[in-house]
């Protein structure tokens, strides 16, 4: 097998238009004889890559691809390879922590667990009662998980205030999907790889974010009759040197070339009259917004030739078979879901959807993100309701046994970013945070470190490893994580995979869901008749209790076990008894859930996300058609200046996830990218008198870090840092600033109310010549 940290993709297998993609079985043993293999798929991206886990001596020594599996048909990217190896590392918390006299020490589960049922009684029993706890959890938990934490915190507690890091990386993905098609859930399917004739990448680096789905990319591209390919991305990426046409916009004017290439379209006669009339609303307020962006006008504005403009418009109106792939450039961005409806719209107005090869998706960025959404853990009611529709909430109360009141619904739910707020005005007294550190992954992280570290504010974590900010928690519970517990996960294309317990966690470490489960009985939830809320009691009896909330929702899971996602493939969702297999795409009839009784929004105002009525929804009778929606562009909320004069945008390495937790405790891994590192132009550079390699300080209005330059292909003016480094691995005295996140801003998409992490303002200095 290729070096994978020198060549993360592999060798090629081409294959032509409409033909299966070939097989390719990637492995790592670290073992000469292996004792079993057990089922399961990766959580260290989106993609969803299947995998057996290969066990010896009751430890996990490898991984091995699934041949069968319709996502990787065997592939697995480095950090699959590699990543294992976090489980065993030897910091990986073993017992419960609680802090007494300033210090985290050592403690059991039942003085951890009374702390905190102790700490939520009594704020139960006070004024306000619900509405001091925020729930802020991950998008790396399984969906078993993510249900049961959703049922305790919107039906035992009651609380609004239950969201995650996905707000972070994928709350565009779901805004945009709603406000488009009246439902979360991708459209398209990974298999339209197979049958497109071009594809479309918006701000979406797939070649480090989703590998293996690069590599299924790479062998069209590879075989006879291969797909055109456009990426928009301020930086060089391996997508932007392989693509066709590369536009290279200036950060936060997404919106303004998609509008561009919208105007070409329609001016040019590339879209499909019949499909917009049929399965659309508001074509013609499109068209006339979209007229004020002749090519001339978006060259300026984005920065890039006209010419290219029209070239990515010419690749986009002559293809019969399209396929659009949305991610971070896109949902971190100046007017995220804007901009991500826009790219509905190219599909909408081509009738490019619900058939193989003509698909969006728009991406999610972490491993389980799907799920989070789905059961209700985060911003969304389970099994994708609305939570302005009293029906919707009279199910839920019907399928949980409480009072309707019960369910939060008076306002929208509360998003990350209020959570946090919250939290720093005292409203919020208790946050429970699960596998994910926001004190490095959040905006602004001189002001999330001084929330976390509140005296008023008691902070519970449950994670695997005593992160940045485990070390700030009053309470630090030691988590199972992926091999070591049991449940399924969803990925970005809908494909639901088990995942099996192939060894037991470390020393006292538990199962998110015991956790979950654990603190329900403690607490002593109850229904309306008295019997315990939660009445199930591991991962099985969960995963039916969902396919109960599920059933007849566009997640529906009715036709899914585990028995049945054993042994093969996984298999997307909806699966029910009209399509035992799973459905490869929705809209397939181009009838759009966008039925008044059955969506799961009313929609917004796109520019400033206020929220539309019931009333004002009916009155569209959208009658199963699809929205086109139309918005001006505006300029990003902070732009350079002559203090600030450069744009810093950050994003991932293929070697890291997140925030490095499991990553960085792998070696390979590690040895591939083991520190922080600044992107710049060569203009910039010279401009500043940085040479490769120079240790250089970044600068915004919030925070500054310290890193070194490498001088790249990255567009002039923009700045890259990848934002998975924080401080766990530095001695304290040795902290000097790194985390990306020092630098960027508190503000948010009016809509998704994703933060902007794409658009901070800041200045570049050398500080010392090269090592």
């Amino acid at each position: 097998m290729a070096d994978r940290i020198v060549d993360p993709w592999g060798d090629r297998t081409p294959y032509g238009p409409d033909e299966q993609w070939p097989s390719r079985v990637d492995e790592h043993v670290e073992a000469q004889d292996v004792d079993r293999w057990v089922q399961s798929a990766s959580i260290l991206h989106s993609n969803g890559d299947a995998m057996d886990i290969a066990v010896k001596d009751g430890r996990i020594v490898g991984v091995r691809g699934r041949a069968a599996d319709r996502v990787n048909r065997g592939r697995l990217d480095p950090k699959d390879l590699y990543g294992w190896q976090a489980n065993t590392s030897p910091d990986r918390l073993t017992r419960p922590l609680v802090r007494q006299d300033g210090r985290l020490t050592e403690t059991d589960w039942d003085t951890a667990m009374d702390r905190i049922v102790a700490r939520s009684r009594e704020l139960l029993r006070g004024p306000g009662g619900w509405g001091h706890f925020g729930f802020y959890t991950s998008g790396q938990l399984f969906l078993e998980d993510y249900y049961t934490l959703g049922v305790i915190g919107k039906a035992g507690i009651g609380t609004p205030h239950m969201d995650g890091n996905t707000r972070l990386c994928t709350a565009t993905s779901a805004a945009a999907l709603k406000a488009s098609f009246g439902a979360d859930g991708q459209p398209g399917s990974y298999a339209d790889v197979d049958h497109c004739d071009a594809i479309a990448l918006w701000g979406h680096n797939v070649a480090e974010t989703q590998t293996v789905l690069w590599m299924r990319m790479l062998d069209r591209r590879h075989g006879p009759n291969p797909p055109a390919m456009l990426a928009v991305d301020p930086r060089t990426t391996p997508v932007a040197r392989e693509a066709d046409v590369h536009l290279a916009v200036r950060a936060g004017t997404n919106l303004a070339l998609v509008n561009g290439l919208l105007r070409e379209l329609l001016h040019r006669g590339w879209y499909d009259q019949a499909y917009v009339d049929a399965h659309t609303l508001g074509f013609e307020e499109l068209q006339k917004t979209v007229d004020a962006y002749p090519v001339r006008r978006v060259a300026e504005i984005c920065d890039v030739k006209a010419a290219d403009v029209e070239r990515a418009a010419e690749l986009l109106g002559t293809s019969q078979r399209l396929l659009s792939t949305v991610l971070q450039g896109f949902y971190q961005s100046n007017q995220a879901t804007a901009a991500a409806c826009a790219v509905n719209n190219i599909h909408l107005v081509r009738g490019m959807i619900g058939r193989p090869g003509a698909g969006i998706l728009q991406m999610n960025g972490q491993p389980t993100a799907e799920n989070t959404r789905e059961a209700g853990a985060d911003g969304d009611l389970p099994g994708f309701r609305n939570w302005d529709n009293p029906e919707h909430i009279r199910e839920l109360a019907e399928l949980w046994n409480v009072d309707e009141a019960t369910i939060p619904h008076w306002s929208p739910p509360t998003h990350a970013m209020q959570i946090w707020r919250y939290a720093e005005q005292g409203s919020i007294k208790l946050l429970w945070i699960s596998a994910t550190n926001p004190a490095v992954s959040l905006p602004e992280l001189a002001r999330i470190r001084r929330i976390l570290a509140k005296e008023d504010l008691f902070v519970v974590v449950q994670d695997l490893f005593l992160t940045e900010t485990a070390e700030l928690a009053d309470v630090v519970l030691p988590a199972a994580t992926w091999g070591e517990k049991l449940g399924t996960f969803t990925n970005a294309d809908r494909t639901v995979h088990l995942s099996e317990k192939a060894v037991d966690p470390p020393g006292e470490a538990r199962a998110d869901l015991d956790i979950f489960l654990d603190y329900a009985r403690r607490m002593d939830f109850r229904d309306r008749d008295g019997a315990p809320l939660i009445g199930w009691t591991g991962p099985e009896e969960a995963f039916e209790a969902w396919k109960r909330c599920s059933a007849g929702r566009p997640c529906d899971y009715t036709g899914l076990t585990y028995d049945k996602l054993r042994g093969g493939s996984g298999i997307q969702w909806p699966c029910t008894t009209d399509a035992p297999e799973g459905t490869e795409r929705l809209y397939t009839d181009a009838t759009f859930a966008t039925d008044p009784d059955y969506c799961e929004t009313y929609g917004h105002d796109l520019t400033t996300g206020a929220e539309f009525t019931a009333d004002d929804y009916r009155a569209k009778e959208p009658g199963g058609r699809a929205f086109l929606h139309a918005t001006d562009y505006q300029p990003s909320p902070e732009v350079p200046d002559d203090e600030y004069p450069l744009l810093l945008t950050t994003g991932r390495t293929v070697y890291h996830f997140h925030t490095r937790t499991k990553t960085a405790r792998a070696p390979q891994l590690d040895a591939a990218a083991p520190d922080v590192w600044v992107e710049l132009h060569p203009e910039d550079a010279a401009r500043a008198g940085i040479e490769e390699g120079d240790l250089v300080g970044v600068a915004s209005r919030r925070g500054g870090i310290e890193a070194r330059a490498r001088i790249t292909g990255i567009r002039p003016g923009v700045i890259f840092v990848p934002f998975h480094y924080g401080y766990f691995d530095v001695s304290p005295e040795d902290r000097t600033p790194r985390a990306a996140n020092e630098l960027t801003l508190t503000a948010w998409d009016p809509v998704s109310k994703q933060p902007l992490f794409k658009v901070a303002a800041v200045r570049v200095a050398k500080l010392a010549g090269r090592e």
